[in-house]
């Protein structure tokens, strides 16, 4: 081994709308929907630690913002490479929980990085099956996965990992502005009744698949937000500041998080995060170079 480390950039991701397709295989379960990819994103650093060979039983130090902490998706990824035993880092600047995709961008830059470290040998769409499968059998995301390797704006036309799902996007740029009021647990939205919402998200799809422009996207996820009766009042207060300013904003799935395309929340007085859509998806970096 050449190197002590490795580091993968991986873009936010939010969802602007989707419905579930849960199924007995992990790699066939994820969703439909679509959402934008960030430059603001998650880095992962993994470092040669005690131990690095398959089957070694350890695990290595963990972080989250340089404190010590966990994702179960990452060391469930790492286990699938045979890599329990490196250091993990994760740092990023995006709000936990709040409708970002940190968790799978942790997870599908921790794969990466592993993989180039140890030399595994694992191709692109294997290392993104392997991240999507930890996701969805942990409960934290169905869909981000896919779309964060894939960057842009992805639609996610058929629901799985890569050779199972199927992925289109938008083709477009813009700036993003976001403001998050609070976390909105994964968990319990996908862990409850999930028809409603998977209907939403069904007839947001075919409006978009009929005319694939970001101002579609845009009215079709605060349709579905309202349908799917997700919206809380914090960002539907905000989302109509943005409308009455006019511009566009939506409700990130799923957070307590609106995301507005150009200067919208801007323009209706708000003080947000800045970011662009992404147009690289995941990808390995030098340290300091995202």
């Amino acid at each position: 081994m050449s190197r002590q480390r490795a580091t993968a950039f991986v873009p936010g991701h939010v969802t602007a709308f989707f419905s579930a397709h849960p199924a007995a295989r992990p790699a066939a379960a994820g969703s439909r929907g679509a959402g934008v990819t960030l430059t603001d994103g998650v880095t992962v650093r993994v470092s040669a630690g005690g131990e690095t060979e398959a089957g070694d039983g350890g695990s290595g130090a963990r972080t989250i913002d340089g404190e010590s902490g966990t994702i179960g998706a990452v060391d469930d990824a790492l286990a699938e490479l045979g890599a329990t035993g490196v250091d993990v880092a994760v740092e990023t600047d995006l709000p936990i929980g709040a409708g970002f995709g940190v968790s799978g961008a942790a997870t599908l830059g921790a794969a990466l990085a592993a993989n180039d470290l140890l030399d595994r040998g694992r191709s692109e769409n294997e290392l993104v099956r392997i991240a999507h499968e930890a996701e969805v059998a942990r409960g934290t995301g169905l869909g981000d996965v896919v779309a964060q390797a894939r960057g842009g704006v992805p639609i996610r036309v058929e629901p799985g990992a890569p050779g199972i799902g199927e992925l289109d996007g938008i083709p477009a740029t813009a700036r993003v502005e976001y403001v998050t009021f609070g976390e909105l647990s994964t968990e319990e939205v996908l862990g409850g009744d999930t028809t409603a919402l998977s209907a939403a998200g069904e007839d947001a799809l075919d409006r978009l698949r009929a005319d694939p422009r970001l101002p579609t996207m845009m009215d079709a996820a605060r349709a579905f937000a309202r349908e799917a009766d997700l919206l809380v009042p914090e960002v539907a207060a905000a989302v109509d500041a943005v409308d009455e300013a006019g511009g566009e904003a939506a409700m990130a799935m799923l957070g307590r998080t609106v995301f507005a395309l150009g200067t919208g929340l801007s323009d209706a007085g708000y003080d947000p995060e800045v970011c662009r859509i992404d147009a690289a998806g995941a990808r390995l970096t030098v340290d300091g170079q995202g």
